[in-house]
């Protein structure tokens, strides 16, 4: 109990003072969550309501194939990502294996199928007849779209929310693609695991 006790204050002393190596590491892991998360939304929401409100060729592979990308392992999403981005890759040539940019798409592809799935589930769980009224009353696609999104927005935003919190727990994904380099890429859950294995608990703990 002293051990943990001792590791806690230690931890709280490091986040007082603004250690600088504590402060870096979050603020990238939470640039580059965010930004993996704004555009996987961008691209998601759209997506996911096409999806739930739109019949084509298709469609069901596509469902499948969301549903599927949300429950695939991270550590499968980086070993892809890996292999896109490694220099004999076909984006080799981009340079950005063991970047901060490699490690937001590592994550957007993680984020991505999450949001839309959600927010598919999230219009389906409306009153079916109301697409019908506001079709009926004169509303173009695009207006009835909008219409239920923002009728089922608490479920987008859980969406979201899943999505980021999902990201921000990666450890396989972004160790892969980013390499937990210092002052480089090393977030809060790379950094977190180093430093236990290293048996720095107070920094582990910050």
């Amino acid at each position: 109990m002293e051990f943990l006790l001792r590791g806690i204050i230690e931890a709280l002393s490091l986040i007082a003072r603004a250690d600088g190596e504590v402060i870096e590491i979050t603020l990238r892991s939470l640039t580059v969550s965010s930004s993996a998360v704004f555009l996987a939304a961008l691209i998601g929401i759209p997506v996911g309501a096409v999806l739930a409100l739109r019949k084509f060729r298709g469609r069901s592979l596509a469902l499948a194939a969301i549903n599927t990308f949300m429950g695939l392992p991270p550590v499968v999403v980086g070993l892809v990502v890996v292999l896109v981005l490694a220099r004999r890759g076909p984006f080799g040539s981009l340079e950005l294996l063991y970047s901060v940019s490699g490690m937001v798409i590592a994550q957007f592809v993680i984020a991505m199928p999450i949001i839309a799935g959600l927010t598919i589930a999230a219009l389906k769980s409306l009153e079916p007849g109301l697409r019908l009224q506001l079709l009926a009353l004169g509303a173009k696609n695009m207006d009835v779209a909008k219409a239920l999104l923002w009728e089922c927005r608490q479920g987008v935003y859980a969406a979201v929310m899943a999505a980021f919190g999902r990201v921000c727990a990666e450890v396989g994904a972004v160790m892969m693609v980013g390499g937990n380099i210092r002052h480089s890429t090393r977030v809060l859950t790379t950094a977190t695991v180093l430093e236990a294995r290293q048996g720095h608990y107070e920094r582990a703990i910050a």
